[in-house]
């Protein structure tokens, strides 16, 4: 069995899921579960239905959630060219559903909200490309992820509950590919015990796949991409990009710790704990090799990896009555970090001051600062950027940071981090 998942980008249009559709073809007679996101920027506008939902603005909520249904129906009304489809009347039942939900008087959290309207695209695109491949002789069974994840309800970031979600997949996963070879499902939700819909957080795709995987014993895990596979650089900010063709599960946990925009950790560990390897594939061209994850990799010279993060602030705590920044003062810091969810992307401390580099979040940082003034002064700089280099090349780094200000930085025998101005 395989694993694979298609992305937001993979959908965005009529042509790419047809393409789509002749990728799944290329594997006859083989099992295949797979995992869809929500069709382009689906994700995106459904955000907005939620936040005007939860401001009371109701109409322009509304008027919002049907943009998005016009949008489906059209893309389904263009593949299946009839309305005498089933699908039309399950994507109604799933408007049906969102509308009530903003028929409601804000009583929760923001984020159960945000969950119970956000998963509703996966919830159409997964259908949409179900029914398509049945019509297009891609024979599948369609099945809805909710009734299988397990989690907790720390809404837009549960927590799956292993036990439970992996006696689902047996009870209600394997039985179907007793009668059909490919499974479609959505990634990025879940549900909670009180059949209260939820998202997996960052990269929850991804994630959903990975745990299919590991819970299936899967021979591997594919991810297809509008990229040809893993690059030693963002090819948007730095030219001349070179395609990684192996690197190893704990080489992509670090890109990904850095800042790079490959897979999250949280989706390497379920297939590092069975040894599953991953691929990152590109969409538009299936033929070409990309690039593999695995626990060991052949290549023994990886090339330099480069990640560029924007807009950071360098805070600066300095004590106020020149204590020293020992081990307990630090630790009080952390926890002032921790409990506002704010990560520290560098950091270094002196006698009586600690520097660290962060993203720019105004909100977090106005409650930072309210939460350290008392025992605190900080000062700050914006509009910086994070330059991390690993396997640094001769000369490589001063070309990167030339006519740049350093205001910080470290250095390790692999990885060299400089804060630039």
């Amino acid at each position: 069995m395989k694993v694979f998942k298609f992305g937001g980008a993979s959908l965005e249009s009529v042509e790419r899921i047809q393409q789509v559709a002749a990728i799944v073809q290329s594997f006859p007679e083989q099992q295949l579960l797979i995992v869809i996101s929500a069709m382009g920027k689906t994700t995106n506008e459904l955000e907005k239905v939620a936040q005007n939902f939860f401001l009371r603005k109701r109409e322009i909520a509304a008027q919002l959630l049907h943009n998005i249904e016009q949008q489906h129906l059209e893309v389904a009304d263009k593949l299946l060219g009839t309305r005498d489809n089933p699908l039309f009347a399950q994507l109604q039942q799933f408007f049906t559903e969102a509308e009530w939900t903003l028929g409601e008087k804000p009583s929760r959290s923001f984020d159960y909200y945000y969950d119970q309207l956000v998963s509703l695209g996966e919830l159409l695109s997964t259908a949409i490309v179900s029914a398509y491949f049945n019509l297009a002789g891609v024979n599948n069974v369609w099945m809805d992820v909710r009734d299988v994840f397990r989690t907790d309800d720390t809404f837009r970031d549960a927590n799956i509950d292993w036990t439970v979600t992996s006696q689902n997949v047996q009870e209600k996963v394997l039985p179907l590919f007793k009668k059909h070879n490919i499974v479609i499902t959505q990634g990025f939700i879940g549900s909670t015990d009180q059949n209260e819909s939820v998202t997996l957080g960052r990269e929850g795709s991804d994630y959903s796949a990975a745990v299919f995987a590991n819970m299936l014993n899967a021979e591997s895990q594919t991810i297809w991409k509008d990229v040809e596979g893993l690059k030693n650089a963002d090819p948007k900010l730095f030219p001349n990009t070179i395609n990684i063709p192996e690197i190893t599960y704990s080489e992509v946990i670090e890109m990904a710790y850095y800042g790079a925009q490959v897979i999250h950790p949280k989706t390497i560990k379920p297939l590092q704990n069975k040894q599953i390897p991953l691929y990152v594939k590109s969409f538009l061209n299936k033929d070409l090799p990309g690039t593999v994850i695995r626990e060991e990799s052949d290549i023994k010279q990886l090339p330099p990896i480069i990640v560029l993060k924007k807009n950071q602030v360098l805070l600066t705590i300095t004590s106020r009555n020149f204590d020293f920044i020992t081990e307990d003062r630090i630790s009080d810091i952390y926890e002032r970090f921790h409990k506002l969810k704010i990560k520290i992307n560098l950091m270094q401390n002196a006698a009586i001051s600690f520097s660290c580099c962060i993203d720019n979040n105004p909100e977090k940082i106005e409650q930072l600062m309210k939460e350290l003034h008392n025992d605190f002064k900080i000062s700050y700089n914006e509009g910086l950027e994070l330059l991390t280099v690993r396997y640094n090349q001769d000369g490589l780094l001063e070309e990167l940071s030339k006519d740049r200000t350093v205001l910080l930085e470290q250095r390790s025998l692999i990885t060299i981090q400089r804060l630039l101005k």
